[in-house]
Formats: C-alpha cells, sequence, structure tokens
C-alpha cells in the first residue's frame, strides 16, 4: 500500500536524522509548508518502492549520509543530476517547474505533444527544454494546474502539492501495464601484462611488493563478481614471461608433460574464461607454449597466427561462451559470447628464432574483419576482442603494430580489452579523437587498458537487452580499477606457492660480489657499469667458443644496451645494484631478459651502420635553440640502444636521425655516428668484425640487417647471455666495473640547453665529475637533469 505524504515514520526518521528539521513537523501539520530538493528526493525515491543503496558512489559533498541513498538512487534511476557534479544543493527550495520534471522521468510513456501544454494560460513562459517533460506530465494527468488555468512553475512547490503529485504519478504507474523487460548488464572482467607477476613480490628486490601481482588482482575480480554475478573473466596476454619466475619455469625448472605452468594454475583457480597470446607468450617456442596451454581449463583464443605449412589457424580462432545471466526481473537467461584476439605481426621478427618457417602472421585488422562474420554466424550475441596490441593512434598505417583504437570501430565489435604498451585506459590516449575518457570508450565501443604486472582490473559493463528474440547491446562503459590498498587473495598465492618459494630460492643463489654500484640510471647519456657488465661477459664467452676456429682471430665487438632505463613511464624501472655479495636476482636486474647469446659477422661500414641504427633513440637538436630540448625520443625504448663495445665513437645529435626509433631509415643521408676508431685508428670499412648481440636483435631487430640470407654469417648459441653474466662473475668471484667510456655525443653548441629525464633517485648517484646536472623534479618519479 502506498504511503501517505509525510507519514509520522517519515517525520520521525527525518527529524533523527536531522535532515529538513526546520519543515518536516511544520510539513506535517501544514500542507502550505515549501518543500526542498532533499525531501522531494526522499519522498519520491519512497514512494516508487526502489531499493536504496549505501550512497558512497554519489560525486556530491553537500549531501549528508543519511540522505545519500535516496540521492543516489535518484541519480541512478536517472531522476536528477545536481547544481554541478560537486553540489546538490539538498536544502535549496524546490520549484513547481522542477518538481514535476523530475517526477515525469520516472514515467515510461512516448513523448505527448507540446500542445498539450496549450491549455494552460502560462505555457508560454516554460524554457523550452522544459516543455517536453511537462507536456508528458500533463498528459499523464499528474499535472492539473491552478483554477485560473495556470501552472505557476517558478513558484515553490509546498507539502500538500507534493502529496498530489506523487499520488497521481503513483496512480499513473498502476494503471500503465508495465511490460516484462528482458535487461541483462553483462559484466566483462580484463587483465593484460600480467608478465609472470602472480604473487605479490619483486624478485630483483628480493621482497614483497604490493604494486604488482595477479594476487591482488583477484580481490578486485572477486569484489567486481560480487557486485555483478552477470561476469565473464578474460586476459589479454603476456602471461608465462617477465619475472625471474617466468624465467624459472621456462629454463631452470622446465616445464614437464602434465605439469601446470604456475600462470595457468593461477588462472585456473580464478576460473578465467578465455586469453590471448601476447608476443612474449612466444619467447620460449611453439613446443614450450603448446605444453603450456594444454593445462589450462579456459579457451585460448588466436585469429592471426597460422600454420606456415597448412595456412590453417595455428590456434583457436575464436569461442563462444554460453553464459548463464539473471535479468533483472530475476529471470535466467543464456548469452552466447564471441570472444577473439590478435598478436603484432612483428613477432616473427622478435623471435624469429622460434618462429621462423613455422608459423606466419596475418594483419590484425584484417583477420578480425574475416573471423568476426564467422562469430556471428556461430551465433554471437555479443563480440570480446582480446587485442594484445596498444591503443596505437588515431591515424591508420597498414602493418603497425598498436592497432587497438582501430579494433574499437570494427563493425560488430562490442568491447575491446587491449593491452601491450603497459599503459592505462581510461585514462592514456585521451587526445585522440573519438574518445571519451569518462566513459571509457573509443569510437563508442567501451575499451580498457588494464596497465601492467597485475597493477589494474578492467571492467566493462555492456547494457544488453532482449529485442525480437535478439540480444542488443544499447550502452556500455568501461573502468580500471587500481590494487591499490587491497590484500593478496590466498588462493592465488597458494596455486603459485611451489613455483614462488622455488624461485625465491633460485634468485638467492649466491654467484660473487661486486666493489662498485652498478645502476643504469644514466645508460642513454653515457657508459655505464649495467653495460659494461654485459658487454665483458659476453665478450669472455664468445672468445672461449671461438677458440681453435676460423673465427678465433676476428676482432670482437660487444653489443649491450640499457634494458631497464624507465621504459613506459616507469621510474622504478632501473637497474640499482650496490657494491656487494651479488646473487641469480642481480643477475635478472642486469639483463631483463631471457635471451640467448649470438653472433653476426659485419664489415667495419656495417659497424657504424649498426650504430647508426641505435642512435635512433635520441631526438635531434636544434643548434640554434637556447629553449629546453629533450635528448631523449620519449617514444623510444632503451633496449633499441646499443652500445658496441671494442671500438669508440661519438655520437651528434644535431645531426638529423638516419633512422627512426624501429630502424626504418628515414634520411639515407644522414650522419650521426662520428670518428669511429678501433685500436686507435679510424675503423676499416672493410674489416670483418664479430658482433656479439642476442637472439632477439639479430633475428628480427635492426641486428638482422646484417644477417645474409643464408645465415652463414650468423651463429645463435643455446646459452642464455644472462647465464654467461654469470659465468663471468663467478669466475672473476670479485669484480670491479668500471665504465670505459668508449663513446660520448660530440660537444653541444654553446648555449643549447640540453636535458633528459630519468629516475628522480638518480640524483644521488650522479657519478662524480660528470657533466650531468640534477635539475628538478619531475611528473611520475622521474627528474629532470641537464647534460652540460
Amino acid at each position: 500500500m502506498r504511503k501517505s505524504i509525510m507519514t509520522g515514520t517519515l517525520a520521525a526518521a527525518f527529524l533523527a536524522t536531522g535532515f529538513g528539521q526546520v519543515h518536516i513537523a511544520e510539513a506535517a501539520e501544514n500542507p502550505q509548508a515549501p518543500v526542498t530538493r532533499g525531501e522531494y528526493v526522499v519522498e519520491l525515491i519512497k514512494h516508487l518502492g526502489v531499493e536504496v543503496g549505501d550512497g558512497t558512489s554519489i560525486t556530491f559533498k553537500d549531501v549528508p549520509k543519511e540522505l545519500a541513498p535516496y540521492v543516489e538512487k535518484a541519480v541512478e534511476l536517472k531522476l536528477i543530476s545536481g547544481i554541478n557534479k560537486d553540489t546538490f544543493a539538498p536544502d535549496q527550495k524546490l520549484t513547481r517547474l522542477h518538481a514535476f520534471v523530475i517526477a515525469g522521468r520516472s514515467l515510461q510513456m512516448e513523448n505527448a505533444p507540446l500542445s498539450t501544454l496549450d491549455k494552460f494560460k502560462d505555457s508560454k513562459n516554460i524554457d523550452a527544454m522544459h516543455k517536453q517533460a511537462l507536456a508528458n506530465v500533463a498528459a499523464a494527468n499528474i499535472l492539473k494546474g491552478f483554477m485560473d488555468g495556470t501552472i505557476r512553475s517558478t513558484k515553490i512547490v509546498t507539502a500538500g502539492q507534493m502529496a498530489n503529485i506523487l499520488d497521481r504519478l503513483m496512480d499513473n504507474m498502476q494503471t500503465t501495464p508495465v511490460e516484462d523487460e528482458d535487461k541483462v548488464t553483462l559484466r566483462v572482467l580484463g587483465t593484460s601484462d600480467i608478465h609472470t607477476n602472480l604473487a605479490n613480490y619483486n624478485y630483483y628486490s628480493d621482497k614483497e611488493d604490493n604494486t604488482i601481482g595477479l594476487a591482488n588482482t583477484a580481490a578486485l575480480i572477486k569484489k567486481a563478481r560480487t557486485e555483478n554475478p552477470n561476469s565473464i573473466l578474460l586476459d589479454n596476454g603476456d602471461l608465462i614471461q617477465g619475472t625471474p619466475l617466468g624465467s624459472y619455469a621456462a629454463l631452470k625448472k622446465p616445464l614437464q608433460k602434465g605439469e601446470v605452468h604456475p600462470s595457468v594454475a593461477a588462472l585456473n583457480i580464478l576460473g578465467y574464461d578465455a586469453a590471448t597470446l601476447g608476443n612474449h607468450e612466444f619467447n620460449y617456442g611453439l613446443d614450450f607454449l603448446g605444453e603450456v596451454m594444454d593445462d589450462a581449463e579456459f579457451d585460448w583464443v588466436n585469429a592471426n597466427v597460422r600454420n606456415a605449412a597448412t595456412g590453417e589457424n595455428y590456434f583457436k580462432p575464436y569461442t563462444i561462451l554460453s553464459q548463464e545471466v539473471v535479468d533483472e526481473d530475476g529471470e535466467k537467461h543464456k548469452i552466447k559470447v564471441g570472444i577473439t584476439g590478435i598478436v603484432p605481426q612483428q613477432i616473427l621478427g622478435w623471435d624469429a628464432i622460434h618462429l621462423t618457417g613455422k608459423v606466419t602472421v596475418d594483419d590484425p585488422i584484417e583477420a578480425l574483419e574475416a573471423t568476426i562474420p564467422q562469430m556471428e554466424e556461430a551465433g554471437a550475441d555479443v563480440i570480446v576482442v582480446l587485442s594484445h596490441s596498444g591503443i596505437g593512434s588515431d591515424t591508420y598505417v597498414k602493418g603497425t603494430e598498436n592497432v587497438g583504437y582501430q579494433i574499437t570501430a570494427l563493425e560488430g565489435v562490442d568491447a575491446v580489452i587491449t593491452g601491450h604498451s603497459h599503459l592505462k585506459f581510461p585514462g592514456d590516449y585521451a587526445d585522440l579523437e573519438n574518445v571519451d575518457s569518462g566513459k571509457g570508450t573509443i569510437n563508442g565501443t567501451p575499451t580498457i587498458m588494464p596497465g601492467s604486472y597485475g597493477s589494474y582490473l578492467g571492467v566493462i559493463d555492456l547494457d544488453l537487452e532482449l529485442v525480437d528474440g535478439e540480444w542488443v547491446v544499447n550502452d556500455g562503459t568501461g573502468e580500471i580499477r587500481s590494487i591499490e590498498g587491497v590484500k593478496a587473495d590466498q588462493e592465488v598465492l597458494d596455486a603459485v606457492k611451489e613455483a614462488h618459494e622455488g624461485t625465491i630460492d633460485y634468485i638467492r643463489q649466491p654467484v660473487g660480489e661486486t666493489a662498485t654500484p652498478i645502476n643504469s640510471y644514466f645508460g642513454l647519456v653515457q657508459d655505464t657499469a649495467a653495460i659494461e657488465i654485459i658487454t665483458a661477459a659476453q665478450t669472455a664467452y664468445v672468445k672461449k667458443q671461438v677458440a681453435g676456429t676460423k673465427d678465433e682471430s676476428l676482432p670482437i665487438l660487444s653489443a649491450g644496451a640499457p634494458f631497464k632505463a624507465g621504459s613506459r613511464e616507469n621510474a622504478a624501472d632501473y637497474t640499482n645494484i650496490s657494491a656487494g655479495p651479488l646473487a641469480i636476482k642481480n643477475m635478472a636486474d642486469i639483463y631483463h631478459f631471457d635471451n640467448t647469446v649470438s653472433t653476426v659477422k659485419v664489415t667495419g661500414a656495417e659497424v657504424i651502420e649498426w650504430l647508426e641504427m641505435s642512435a635512433g633513440v635520441f631526438a635531434t637538436i636544434d643548434p640554434a635553440s637556447t629553449e629546453e630540448q629533450n635528448i631523449i625520443d620519449a617514444e623510444a625504448r632503451s633496449y633499441n640502444f646499443d652500445v658496441l663495445d671494442g671500438i669508440t665513437y661519438e655520437i651528434d645529435v644535431t645531426s638529423p636521425a638516419k633512422y627512426d626509433r624501429r630502424g626504418t631509415v628515414v634520411n639515407e643521408k644522414a650522419n650521426r655516428i662520428k670518428n669511429v676508431q678501433y685500436n686507435g685508428k679510424p675503423i676499416d670499412l672493410t674489416q670483418e668484425f664479430l658482433v656479439v648481440a642476442n637472439n632477439y636483435r639479430v633475428g628480427g631487430s635492426y641486428g638482422a640487417t646484417f644477417v645474409k640470407e643464408d645465415k652463414s654469417n650468423l651463429t645463435v648459441y643455446a646459452y642464455e647471455n644472462r647465464e654467461a653474466i654469470v659465468d663471468y662473475i663467478i669466475e672473476k668471484g670479485s669484480i670491479n666495473v668500471t665504465p670505459d667510456n668508449n663513446w660520448k655525443f660530440t660537444a653541444f653548441p654553446a648555449n643549447t640547453n640540453i636535458m633528459f629525464r630519468t629516475a628522480d633517485v638518480a640524483k644521488n648517484y650522479i657519478p662524480e665529475g660528470s657533466n650531468i646536472e640534477y635539475i628538478g623534479e619531475d611528473k611520475n618519479g622521474f627528474g629532470k637533469f641537464r647534460l652540460k
């Protein structure tokens, strides 16, 4: 039974909360008492009989907590908005106009003709934006007007008038047949780029770290499922590589048939529904990947990798989940959710050693354009794309690595989970065309990119309605939720316990000691110990391998890069090892990737070309400018900056780059590399050298440029670069790594202001007597430094 206006119970509640004390008693006895916005909302929600929440989601700062649940529900039902996002003004007197407008928003009816208002003498005073709403309530007999035929829209609504408005509204709702609408909000939860960060543990610092870890993400997953049980859970790839745990499971205690990879064990225990493959899934070869995949209790999908021999999809191109959901009326339905995924074509280069001749990779956009109609024909009601590709740019270039933006615009795609770039969306990419960061959509498609290492959970909510027997996506939103402040999930910790403890035992194995600190803070602007130890160890290893062979007399040049140097705007991503004991964990910190030693024979001319490619990480400095100029291309990756030890040379950053940061020629005649010398003399352009690098560099990065078609000048050793470093330190026992400063920038023109960014803590590690000067703190944990 409907409640009468201002019942004793309501009045008591108002008095108990302290809200509306001035008017409640008066309103109960005096129908002429004015009504406030807050009082009206409470009565309306109570009359509608809807369940209220706890009020914590509202953004208004002036709503008392006792009133908040009612205001929250009114906002949710789209009955009210507010003065602005921070202000609701609950004590402000409510006009008759707004009382009718708010009430009318709860009606389910077709718009009435505006001529409905013609019977009111003062209807011309109603502003255009509210005329339709008032016409609707007038047609519904909620707005009747005064005896003199007026509305008096600007007058304050009284308690008696409020009672009449709400009673008429309830009468209208009782006499209007309500359709049994089949509406469902399907929740899509997503993770990406976990990189074997399963426990809340940093294996490099060898301590608990609650800024990372799927165990922390799991707490958010379980909470999100509680909020909406109509949920599916998906992973977007780069799952099995990236920490010493990944190396341990692949190389130190290799996965055996029947054993479950710890990453898969974690996904199994959390009940993932599907996953796609990232580029790093291919780092250990297809056989190992197959062993990882075969114990999953969920489907792996990929639509653009094909068997090179047969041309068939190498993996399952898509899966369709028959998801049971419960609609708003408590009825159960089955929704068919189609899941597919893609990986960048560039994996053919990045992991050429493992993939050449075994697979081909289709253009991701073309692959999805072919796959999506197949999914629709197979009955998919909803299609979600797992895009292990960054969002990229709103300008499309065929063959580009990051195509997430273009995927959101494909016909038939209802939601996109993207990653690969380790960034965040909503958040990053706000400046692209057709991006709604507030709603979490790109080109109208709900999209999420949940950072990396388990730091965020992506949440997509799709509003579906059953129309003429088919599920239609009416709307959708995307958001990411931070793991900050959550407690690690014990189920996940238990699932990975054996591998986690085995990894800790492994990384704590001692190998030697260093007399000097080793860090990579300045690895992009000067020679550093972090690179020197890599190149020295590689040279020592290869010298032993070529001893007694025809290559023994070849001069050896060793390539090393600052693998950890703040990549992807991560100020914690630097090598920093104190003087003292060294353990395996430090080796993983020095050499971040699971590469294997490789050599390629090149000429002196090709050595210079190699260095020109490496110098593509630098911006071009304007020698005439006195403005601040960043010497490093912000989009470049530090692991592409090879230092070649065994020669000396200079880099002239006032010269345009010959190659861009991807190793593509952009200025054929440019020449940044100057004064290249071997043994104190200008390098002989025809002399042959043996360059030591890694399988990534010679397999698909710019080092592959120098590999002959028959690969007669290439040798790939089945030995990790990291192991070569371990051997070197064990043999030496104690090392004293001092940079030999074999490279430098040519002198900067007078009056130029050259700066770079590195971790702000690097100010404590500026080498004595260097040309580096600390400027001040920058954003995201970085600092600004000047090169003098």
